[in-house]
């Protein structure tokens, strides 16, 4: 196998332990917890963050396609896995064959399923998704009563699950949340006046779990706060969040340039000093945005130092001018903690006008997932 350069992204799984941690506490003992592990687990590396999620303790893991449940089957979870996102017409044999549990609010769709389940003798366990201010995936809650008995007249479903998704969780301020609550509520009094007992209500992602109190529910379904990269507030409930993921690398070539010269592709950048420039072997088809051109900061030996000109497919320049004895080889930390210093995805997520969650998940898949701090092993 060659040598890989050494762009790369470690992830620090007791960090991911500690976080899951903090949703158990601020639950408490009667809510389960489901983990979200989509988008290969936010571009973590669902391979090690799964086996490390069950391995704290989580009850049910969720994703948003089949695809990504088989590979958590292959990967040996055999803890529930509930698809988010659609079951596609044809996908309802890999459903069952992967005991997978899906998420209905298309009755087209739960008529395939029933079909489906009748033709091999099985019965589906499903949640229902019902919408209540998020305005997207979900029955209206106002046509619960055409929907129902559809529902109950198909004889290989089985409801184990009653759901919605909050829309501004993380604006605690925003009077929506609450009355997608109260709307909530109304939803579980008219799904059991209809005679289903679902085991599991919830609504809560990472930001409803720290913004309220979640009466009546008792499953939650934290996703970024698991990663460290839950934003807004402030909340109403006290928590800590590690970071999980470093992106680092490392100075390759280290050059003297004269004042006055520009650097790298449409010179944006223009040396007023004599300078020092470190090239660093990362770019945007690592997930490095090109948006961070002239405006990202990274760390080396502990210190800020700012990018310098366009970012590039495959190379950053940074100015390392102020920065005593930097050398060939030295970490460049991109997005994580070096010493007392620490750049947050928050910080990236401001300056290129995204979120936390596109950062994470716009790390590459050329770069390796190397895990430390593993506790499950």
């Amino acid at each position: 196998m060659p040598v890989p350069r050494p762009t790369r992204v470690e992830i620090d799984l007791a960090a991911l332990r500690h976080n899951f941690l903090e949703v158990q506490r601020t639950v408490g003992a009667g809510c389960d917890v489901l983990a979200v592990v989509k988008a290969n687990a936010y571009g973590h590396g669902v391979s090690s963050v799964a086996p490390a999620l069950a391995a704290a303790g989580t009850n049910m893991f969720g994703v948003a396609l089949v695809e990504e449940g088989v590979e958590l089957r292959k990967l040996g979870i055999d803890k529930p896995v509930l698809i988010l996102g659609s079951l596609f017409p044809g996908q309802e044999s890999d459903l069952l064959e992967y005991q997978l549990t899906p998420v209905i609010y298309d009755l087209d769709c739960a008529r395939r399923l029933d079909s489906t389940a009748r033709d091999t003798g099985r019965i589906v366990d499903y949640h229902l998704k019902v919408d209540t201010g998020r305005g997207r995936l979900g029955f209206r809650a106002d046509r619960l009563d055409e929907v129902l008995p559809v529902l109950k007249a198909l004889p290989n479903l089985n409801m184990t699950g009653l759901m919605s998704h909050f829309a501004v969780a993380d604006e605690p301020e925003r009077a929506l949340t609450a009355l997608q609550c109260d709307a909530f509520s109304a939803v579980v009094e008219t799904v059991e006046q209809a005679g289903f007992n679902p085991r599991y209500r919830h609504l809560a992602n990472s930001a409803g779990i720290y913004s309220r109190e979640l009466n009546g529910c008792n499953l939650v379904r934290p996703g970024i706060s698991l990663y460290g990269g839950l934003t807004g507030g402030p909340f109403d409930h006290p928590f800590t969040q590690r970071p999980v993921m470093r992106f680092v690398s490392q100075v390759a070539q280290l050059k003297d340039v004269p004042s006055g010269e520009g650097i790298s592709y449409g010179h944006r950048f223009v040396t007023s000093r004599d300078s020092k420039i470190a090239a660093v072997p990362v770019g945007y088809a690592d997930g490095y945005n090109r948006l961070l051109t002239n405006c990202g900061e990274v760390l080396i030996r502990g210190q800020r130092v700012p990018v310098a000109g366009t970012v590039c497919m495959d190379w950053i320049l940074v100015d390392v001018t102020d920065l005593a004895d930097v050398q060939v080889s030295d970490d460049v930390t991109l997005l994580g903690r070096d010493g007392d210093e620490l750049i947050t995805a928050e910080e990236w997520a401001d300056k290129v006008g995204s979120i936390t969650y596109e950062v994470f998940c716009n790390i590459s898949e050329r770069v390796p997932r190397v895990f430390v701090n593993d506790f499950s092993s």
